[in-house]
């Protein structure tokens, strides 16, 4: 019997890349914080998430054979433009504190959904090995 780690795992694999990558751009509005005119960006986790599961439930790829594999289209974050709260002369948008509470929230947030993961693949083995 074959192990469908894509069954197994479920959306959380696509989980971590979506903060992995709202991470680096996290990290990117931090970084221009003083750059005047830049614009900060975020990514909607929950839209991708969405988007992500519909994809998984609309698109069944018929497989005829054990070794045939699943075709999986990756859900890509649209980049949005963060809304300043309070806008600086320069036209910089980043509010260094509310990106620093960003970035920490989506570093716990993917601790949770690593360690989610990992505990799915430590169940995994134990089945494997008939623990």
């Amino acid at each position: 019997m074959a192990i469908s780690f894509d069954k197994a795992l479920g959306i959380h694999e696509q989980a971590l890349n979506v903060r992995t990558r709202r991470a680096e751009v996290l990290a990117n509005n931090i970084a221009n914080a003083d750059t005047p005119g830049f614009r900060a960006r975020d990514i909607d986790f929950k839209a991708v998430l969405r988007q992500a599961k519909s994809i998984e439930d609309s698109l069944e790829v018929v497989t005829t054979d054990d070794a045939h594999m699943a075709i999986k289209t990756p859900a890509e974050g649209a980049l949005l433009y963060r809304q300043p709260l309070q806008p600086s002369i320069d036209g910089n948008t980043v509010d260094t504190q509310t990106e620093i509470v960003q970035y920490s929230k989506n570093a716990l947030d993917f601790q949770a959904s690593f360690e989610f993961l990992n505990s799915r693949l430590k169940g995994i083995v134990s089945a494997i090995k008939g623990e």
